[in-house]
């Protein structure tokens, strides 16, 4: 349920046998709030959240940096650049708690219902809901926003694949009806729907011209949330204000939450001018995501009079498998023995001491930081999933510990790159003028394809060491817009993919590594993974009947992608490393799960005005 939003005592309704829209009357549980793993911590009458200040001020401005350009507002069509923050715009049907695992509580709808046999979900929506043009927010506008995103998108469409449709049930209801029975996820997973206005796409736009919710644009959206598009420089910045008659704004789902007057972002070419801007107080936060610069760079002046301070904030989700993936499309790439070679020829523990200061861990596992990872050897109900796609599965999956190369001395460099070099040999490539070659004379090339130019000094001791090998290594750093493409269309041979995953998946895995995803262009399986004993445990943990079947089914995929070396494994880092100028304030409890910076913190009208006479 990765990215997932979902939220939530007797409904009534289920479906008649009649047809279209006819309901029964049938007592259901109403839930305010879901959770896919414990009961919700807060009860149906409950004031705030505890890890906010309900009483923070509002106010103020955040300025930050973002990579790249931008062409387009709107998030939703595969073709286009959208900018940073729309989702800052858009009201879902519920909301994620980042305090709690595959948690949420209801904002657009008031309450949830579904029968025990999972086969259909009703939300009631709140009879205040509206949008920020003071329009209420229709069964008719949710039913609008599930259909055009399944069409507009090959994300979402994968997303709510088992969601056949909706129905209006009431003045403020609507029902989901889905094509599976005991999918547990999916009145989850519809709670994380965003909701359109349907009026808006009805009209033309301002340039006469129908609006269209699958082509990319610059005209400013309608949304419903706690943000709306205050201006915008194509290309350059945009910044979002505060909707201060936001409708939600007093419910305890969202009392102390989104405080900020102003959330600007501006758009850098790189980061050394933008961390520039930063110094010299042009940005006011800084998300910092690089290891040496969080070592090395706050060394300057205002870092030193304590006007910039830092902040190192524990996280508990589940950590991100971040990773060089292979595009397996590409013939070079398709056996599993070239793709382990490269991870025997990437040599971690030389970049976390030499790049990183030590500050990272090697990544074992899809699902690192959680009880998800699968154990060394496979045992009871995962050994049955597994024995069910035995013939289809790497023969080690049963035999042999997964791990990652440990290069401690010289001497394990030596080994792992000497049975890198079998393993090519094995795979039909052989050395020819220095350069591998397989029996038509192709070469063996590798282009790493990056848009963080920050990367390059990590890729180019791996691409030595493949040269090594004999391995035709390159790498090129391309602008966003350009990388976007070539993301989104698969073309490319390696880059860097990251892959978020939370303590309960489930749909999601689909979009990742699903084979009805590997050929429609913008979808998450960047790598291409085409396998039928992928796609069964994938339903495995779709229609998983309570936790303990989807922990084992998890473990069970988690083992199978490690053991077809689809990625080179690179690290993680508990924490989330930030750095601000001395004028924002924060609750004295955070989020487990996130350090929530534009959600909780807020503006200190005082320090700010000290802050400016330190500065002069």
């Amino acid at each position: 349920m990765a990215r997932s939003c979902r939220f939530l005592a007797a409904l009534v309704c289920a479906f008649a046998s009649g047809g279209s829209g006819a309901l029964a009357t049938e007592n259901l549980t109403q839930h305010h709030a879901l959770s896919l793993i414990d009961k919700p911590h807060y009860g149906p009458d409950f004031s705030h959240f505890d890890w906010v200040n309900p009483s923070a001020p509002k106010g103020g401005r955040v300025r930050q940096w973002t990579l790249g350009s931008f062409d387009s507002l709107n998030p939703f069509p595969v073709k286009g650049s959208p900018a940073n923050g729309l989702r800052l715009i858009y009201d879902t049907l519920m909301m994620q708690s980042p305090d709690e695992p595959a948690t949420s509580y209801g904002l657009v709808a008031e309450w949830v219902a579904y029968p025990d046999d999972f086969s259909s979900a009703t939300f009631q929506l709140r009879s205040g809901a509206r949008f920020n043009d003071g329009t209420p927010i229709t069964p008719e506008d949710v039913i609008f926003s599930l259909e055009m995103l399944k069409k507009v998108s090959p994300n979402y469409a994968l997303y709510y694949k088992d969601v056949a449709r909706a129905e209006k049930t009431g003045d403020h209801q609507v029902t989901f009806i889905f094509d599976v029975k005991g999918n547990r996820e999916l009145p989850h997973i519809i709670g994380d729907l965003m909701v359109l206005p349907k009026h808006f796409y009805a009209v033309a736009g301002a340039n006469g011209e129908p609006r269209d919710l699958s082509k990319s644009t610059l005209e400013i959206p309608l949304g419903s949330g706690p943000y709306r598009i205050k201006d915008m420089d194509p290309g350059r910045s945009i910044t979002y204000e505060r909707v201060k008659d936001w409708w939600a704004k007093d419910l305890p789902v969202a009392a102390g939450q989104w405080n900020f007057d102003e959330i600007s972002y501006t758009y850098f070419r790189d980061r050394v001018p933008a961390f520039e801007a930063f110094k010299t107080g042009q940005l006011d936060y800084w998300y910092e995501n690089s290891a040496k610069f969080w070592a090395t760079a706050y060394d300057f002046d205002a870092v030193t009079r304590g006007l910039v301070k830092r902040h190192k904030v524990p996280t508990k989700s589940v950590a991100e498998m971040q990773t060089f993936a292979f595009n397996v499309r590409r013939p070079q790439f398709q056996d599993p023995r070239v793709r382990r070679a490269f991870n025997l020829a990437f040599d971690f523990e030389w970049a976390n001491k030499n790049l990183f200061y030590d500050q990272y861990q090697r990544l074992e596992s899809y699902f690192d930081n959680s009880e998800l990872k699968a154990p060394p050897r496979p045992e009871g109900r995962e050994l049955e999933l597994l024995q069910e796609v035995k013939s289809e599965v790497p023969p080690e999956v049963f035999t042999t510990v997964w791990r990652n190369p440990v290069n401690t001395t010289p001497e394990d460099v030596r080994h792992h790159l000497s049975q890198a070099a079998k393993l090519f040999a094995e795979a039909g490539w052989v050395a020819k003028n220095g350069v591998l070659t397989n029996a038509h004379g192709a070469e063996l090339t590798a282009e790493f394809l990056l848009v963080q130019p920050d990367f390059e000094r990590i890729v180019l001791p791996f691409k030595a060491a493949l040269e090594k090998l004999g391995v035709k290594a390159s790498v090129r750093i391309v602008d966003t817009s350009q990388y976007q493409r070539r993301h989104d269309t698969f073309d490319f041979d390696i880059i860097v993919a990251t892959f978020p995953q939370s303590e309960s998946p489930g749909n999601e895995q689909r979009e990742f590594w699903g084979s009805s995803a590997a050929d429609k262009e913008g979808s998450r399986n960047v790598i291409g993974v085409k396998n039928p004993a992928i796609d069964t445990l994938i339903s495995k943990i779709i229609l998983a009947h309570d936790r303990q079947e989807l922990v084992a089914a998890t473990h069970a995929l988690d083992r199978v992608l490690l053991w077809n070396y689809y990625v080179v494994p690179q690290w993680h880092f508990p924490y989330d490393r930030l750095a601000m100028w001395d004028m924002y304030r924060r609750p004295d409890k955070l989020p487990s799960r996130s350090s929530s910076f534009l959600r909780v913190w807020w503006y200190d009208d005082k320090a700010a005005k000290r802050l400016g006479e330190a500065r002069g």
